[in-house]
């Protein structure tokens, strides 16, 4: 069982509090992402986990075995943790098969066997073994990296930002490459990213991070269709924001009626949907209209349609196929799929 368990974790350096009271459980051979901003504490709670620093207070716990706690302290080296950087930091003097053996104890007497079948592990030909490691792409470095990581048979894998210095292609096939590998595995795994879609991919589970808390974890389906406040519903996406007066599970609001989440507060509100949620409709003759194209936005295969409002200020985003979509000064009429979220906060907000 490698189940882990962060409870508690407050880390300060100096005056700045980095992690504040971190509470998060990994299930055993499940992945989590950890998403936020530059500077919010992911990596330093990266490095508690991985025992590079010692948290001011709270424990760590990995199956059963607590690595930090009152009076507890396991060096980095005994936690069985593996630990894959943003740059893949392979050694440049040896050949991939040195690197991956790196990790690996009795390797004369078991020949190169188990470094092919790390290389298979992560969708490289064993002949790969012979290169070094300026002769890969950024992707096959950090698929090498991974391998080098596994290859000690960890009881945690612990991922650093480990895509974004890849070009947009490169990384989402070697994103998917990761995470079928951490799978086939058996794998317990945090990935650390500021990247959303990236985390909502990835993941089982994702924990938002800001300024050393989460604001919400748990299901990426779930954080990203019923955020629970505007801070996370904006940084996991593109939002659409409404004033709306909320009565019984009811949001009234430019758009008409709208359902909202259970038990939403009734009177004044912020409503949020995202953008996909509104299909805008060319209009038949006589049929009512809610608003006018004022820019579209092409994407190749979807286009974004800013669309003004009859009687809201603010214009809305709608996300649409690019197929016969409207075009900039055409009346369209909005269809509303499902149910908004309805916050007291104000959309000015943070």
């Amino acid at each position: 069982m490698s189940r882990l368990v962060v409870a508690d974790v407050s880390k300060t350096f100096g005056h700045t509090r980095v992690l504040g009271g971190i509470t998060l459980d990994v299930p055993d051979r499940s992945a989590t992402a950890v998403v936020g901003s530059s500077g919010c504490g992911k990596t330093t709670l990266l490095r508690v986990i991985a025992g590079f620093e010692t948290p001011d207070a709270g424990s760590v716990t990995i199956g059963s075995e607590t690595v930090v706690g009152e009076r507890v302290s396991v060096p980095p080296q005994r936690r069985n943790i593996g630990y894959v950087a943003q740059d893949g930091a392979l050694f440049p003097h040896l050949t991939v098969g040195q690197n991956i053996a790196y990790g690996l104890r009795g390797l004369r007497r078991r020949g190169h066997h188990r470094v092919h079948e790390l290389l298979e592990m992560v969708s490289l030909d064993p002949s790969y073994a012979d290169r070094r490691p300026h002769q890969l792409s950024g992707g096959q470095q950090q698929r090498v990296a991974l391998a080098r990581a596994l290859a000690r048979k960890p009881d945690v894998m612990l991922l650093d930002e480990p895509f974004s210095a890849l070009d947009a292609g490169l990384r989402a096939a070697t994103r998917q490459t990761v995470a079928e590998t951490l799978r086939a595995a058996g794998m317990t795994s945090i990935l650390v990213t500021h990247d959303q879609e990236e985390a909502l991919s990835f993941a089982q589970q994702v924990a938002v991070m800001r300024e050393g808390r989460f604001t919400q974890v748990g299901a990426p389906e779930e954080v990203y269709a019923a955020p629970k406040d505007l801070f996370t519903a904006r940084f996991l996406g593109e939002c659409v924001l409404l004033d709306a007066v909320v009565e019984a599970d009811v949001a009234k609001c430019a758009l008409g009626r709208i359902p909202v989440q259970e038990s939403a507060p009734s009177g004044p509100a912020t409503i949020m949907m995202r953008p996909e949620q509104l299909v805008a409709h060319a209009l038949s003759e006589g049929e009512p209209d809610s608003g006018m194209v004022r820019d579209v936005e092409f994407r190749g295969a979807d286009v974004m349609l800013t669309i003004d409002l009859d009687g809201h200020v603010d214009p809305v985003r709608v996300r649409r196929a690019s197929v016969a979509a409207p075009t900039a000064g055409q009346r369209v009429r909005l269809e509303v799929l499902g149910s908004a979220v309805a916050y007291t906060e104000p959309s000015a907000a943070a």
